[in-house]
Parts: C-alpha cells; structure tokens; sequence
C-alpha cells in the first residue's frame, strides 16, 4: 500500500482523464478514503460559474431572510455575565450550535418549493445544483467501487430501497451559516459527530474556515479552496466497506469574524435500504465481522438521539439485536 498523504488530501479529478495520471490519482483518491475519510475534488465537472450564482445567493437569503431571527436567538442563547444565569447558560452553551441551518430535499420526494422563503431564483439554482452533485456523488461511489474491487455499481445499487424509497436515494442539502460568535470558548459552531449517510459532498466559504476532522488524536483543518467540493465519508459506507474506509470525527469551530457558508448535501441510502458489509469485503471463513446489518431508517432513528456520541456503541447495539436474533433462530 501506498504511503498515507501527510496533508490534506487533493484529488484533480481531470486526472482520472488522463492514461497515464489515472493510476496515481487513483491511488491517491484511495489513500484519502482508508486513511483520511476525507477529501477534497477539483476539476469534478460542476461549473464555477454555478457555485458562484449559489453562494452569492445563499449569502444574500441568510442576509435577508435569517440574520435577523439568529441575531435575536444568539443574545438570549450566549451568556452575557457570570452569576447564575450566566452559569446556567453557559452549561447551556456546551450542547448548543452556533449555527443558522434549513435543509431541503431533493430525492426521493423534493421539498424546495415548500420552504417559503427562498426566491425564485435559489430554487432554480440549487435544483440545478443539485442534479450536478448527485451526478458527482455517483462518479465517486463509482470510482471507491473500482478501488475497493467490488462490481461497477455495487455501491449505488447498495444505497437503493424498495417501493418505500421508490429505488432512489435519499438525499438532501443541509444549507448552513455560521455567523461570527463572541464566545468561541464557550460554543462550537458544530460539535464533534460521524456523519450517519453514505457520502457527503460539501461546497464550503472559499474565505472563512473552521471545518475540521480528528486525526491520530489531532484536531487537522480542512482548508477552504475556492470552487473545491469537499468530501467525506459516512457510518454506512463504514460499514458496507466492513471497515476499509471509515467515517471521521469532525466538527466547526465557531469563529470571531467572517460568516461561514456551509453548503453539506447528503447523498444517503434509501430509507428502507438493508445495510451490511459487502461479501466481498467480509468473506465467509473470515471471522465474525464487527458490522452489523440493519435498516436504514432504523439507523437513522438512533443516529438522531445519539448523533454527538461515540458511533461504535451504534454498530454494536444493532450487532446485539442480530446476535439475539441468531440465538432464537438456532433455539427455534
């Protein structure tokens, strides 16, 4: 195996083009994924002129549709003065995110036109946006596919449900601002979690960082580059690759200056999709795999009360219901 990358991890995906770059370029890409779980792509085939007509909007609708409402929020969340109330906030402080979000969907029903708010002109945009990042998304499951020695389509066909998600994905963008905070030593602007999906592809302030991932016990930045997609990977892919490539910790550290535009869209397993290591990954004879196999949606039902936490009790809590299962079937 390659040596692991000492920094962050590029990958010019024009080179994936090219004969002769392609197999370095792929060692690289894989390299990110077992070592990092996080990435950053450029020349992925999403015009910069789009990526410009969506932050110069996204920016423009936090400015005058949820600035206000956060500013009003964060004076009452943060405490002003030491004392009890102050206190009690600041206990308060330490599950708080210092963040301004709304989410849409896109598949398999899309929700934008629902969200009151935006203009016409956003939705348009981020519906075009859309449908060039679900492209990409697949490009790349594609390409962990080729590195991983699974089946061309393995990983899109595994992310698939039944009638419920009518065969589709399910996938969405989490739009977020982080406005400057006055107490980055009280509030994260988003605490330290794995992501629950599958692969998550984010358009990230070229100006304002904060985004950072854990590594080898360190806190690492993820840079900001103009017109990059940054990409890591979530719990299921953790545990459909059997623990090849694993998700990450990482959080956003709040910031005194600047706002942050955070554009994170999630392109997750169908809800009722059946999720378990692939068999190529996890052949018989090899041991019992720590993965379990699981629903989705029943993932995501514990993801949620326990998202800033540890995700190994999460696996192993379904890896329990699977044991017991076992036992009752060899008993019956």
């Amino acid at each position: 195996m390659a040596p692991a990358p000492s920094s962050f991890p590029i990958i010019d995906m024009g080179l994936l083009l090219d004969v002769e770059e392609r197999p370095a370029a792929m060692v690289l890409l894989h390299d990110a994924c077992e070592n990092w779980g996080f990435f950053q792509v450029l020349d992925h085939g999403i015009s910069t002129e789009l990526m410009d007509e969506v932050e110069r909007l996204t920016k423009g609708h936090y400015k005058r549709a949820r600035e206000q409402r956060f500013l009003e929020f964060a004076s009452k969340a943060l405490p002003q003065e030491e004392g009890g109330d102050g206190k009690q906030k600041q206990a308060a402080a330490e599950n708080l995110d210092w963040e301004s979000t709304f989410f849409v969907r896109h598949l398999p029903e899309p929700n934008i036109n629902d969200i009151p708010d935006l203009d016409d002109d956003y939705r348009r945009a981020m519906r075009r946006f859309a449908v060039e990042l679900e492209k990409l998304a697949e490009r790349l499951l594609d390409l962990l596919c080729e590195n991983l020695g699974l089946e061309r389509g393995y990983l899109a066909r595994a992310f698939r449900g039944g009638s419920k998600g009518k065969g589709l994905p399910t996938f969405g963008t989490k739009v977020s601002s982080y406005p400057p905070c006055p107490r980055p030593d009280l509030v994260k602007g988003l605490r330290a979690h794995t992501d629950a999906g599958g692969l998550i592809l984010l358009f990230q302030d070229a100006r304002v960082g904060g985004l950072q991932l854990l590594r080898d016990g360190e806190w690492v930045d993820v840079p900001p580059t103009r017109h990059s997609i940054v990409v890591n990977l979530g719990d299921q892919l953790e545990v459909i690759t059997n623990g090849r490539y694993k998700s990450v910790v990482h959080r956003v550290v709040a910031q005194t200056d600047g706002n942050r535009m955070s554009i994170a869209s999630f392109y997750n397993p169908a809800s009722d999709a059946v999720i378990f290591p692939a068999p190529a990954l996890a052949p018989e004879g090899a041991g019992d795999t720590f993965y379990p196999r699981f629903v989705f949606e029943d993932y995501m039902k514990l993801y949620v009360r326990h998202k800033f936490e540890d995700k190994e009790p999460r696996f192993e809590a379904f890896k329990s219901v699977e044991r017991q299962s076992a036992k009752l079937i060899a008993i019956a």
